[in-house]
């Protein structure tokens, strides 16, 4: 007996060992397809340009996504997947530390015809939509550093990245924090009165994405007038930026067990961003040192 344990703890340490070897061969192979750069008095936003950035932002996103959200540890102890070595990575840089402190993933129709929302959406009717298209996800930033400031840093970063591949459409998946099945409904009702996409743009979740029962749930909840704050509250602030930019939302949402979260498809037609942000980061001149 005692034979067969040390046989599969050999076994399970080879085999995280053949892991850990593979990733690291992948992260020396990496390059970047764009480059943006930027500084300021306290921070540097750019490109991820070599193994070690790239890990530095793996780390960060474990950091946020296991250990502060999910409150658990993943065997690499950084958060990975097979798109983040054909993508293209934005980080913020703290002079002061030279740590990363931000970070947000892009994926554009210039170089790929594969994104990661497919991986919990029917997106057909966005891949055939008439322009170049760039997905935004898995962003975000230290805890330590949750600031307006920096959070425009990010849009900046967004902002000359989305012009260097000319792009029409931002899209991705949008997370609110519950898997509740009514305070989802709510959310989804509230969009789709205000923020809801073209019959042409609309998608579906996947089949293991759906929420069961999600028409019971809607039916459930009913009028949602008087319950304004409640939703508000249960949006995070990312995500109510895409809709102050003018962002829709394309459909019902998809259920993440994973990461015990709902994910609402959203999408931007840039001909259509709200004025104020196109006064506020489209212009080049805002990004230049």
């Amino acid at each position: 007996m005692l034979a067969q344990k040390v046989a599969s703890i050999k076994k399970t340490v080879s085999n995280f060992n053949m892991l850990l070897a593979a990733y690291r061969w992948k992260l020396r192979l990496f390059k970047p397809k764009i480059v943006v750069f930027y500084e300021n008095e306290h921070f540097i936003i750019k490109s991820v340009e070599n193994a070690h950035e790239l890990e530095q932002a793996l780390n960060l996103r474990y950091e946020v996504f296991y250990r502060e959200v999910l409150n658990k540890r993943a065997r690499l102890q950084i958060d990975v997947d097979g798109f983040d070595f054909i993508c293209d990575h934005l980080i913020i840089i703290d002079k002061k530390t030279e740590n990363v402190i931000g970070t947000y993933r892009f994926i554009s129709s210039t170089y790929s015809d594969r994104f990661y929302s497919e991986t919990e959406f029917d997106i057909d009717n966005i891949k055939i939509a008439k322009g170049n298209k760039l997905e935004l996800g898995r962003a975000c930033v230290h805890r330590d550093f949750r600031s307006g400031a920096v959070i425009n840093l990010l849009w900046r970063g967004v902002s000359e990245y989305m012009k260097k591949v000319e792009s029409k459409y931002l899209f991705g998946c949008s997370s609110i924090h519950t898997t509740n099945g009514f305070d989802i409904g709510l959310v989804y009702k509230y969009f789709k009165t205000l923020n809801y996409a073209p019959d042409e743009l609309r998608v579906y979740p996947n089949d293991e994405y759906r929420l069961k029962r999600f028409d019971m749930y809607l039916d459930t909840i009913g009028d949602i007038n008087g319950q304004e704050d409640k939703i508000k509250n249960l949006i995070p602030t990312l995500l109510k930026s895409y809709i102050r930019m003018g962002s829709k939302v394309c459909g019902e949402p998809a259920l993440d067990c994973k990461f015990r979260c709902a994910d609402f498809f959203t999408i931007l037609d840039l001909e259509q961003l709200n004025l104020s942000f196109v006064k506020k980061y489209k212009t080049r001149e805002s990004l230049e040192p």
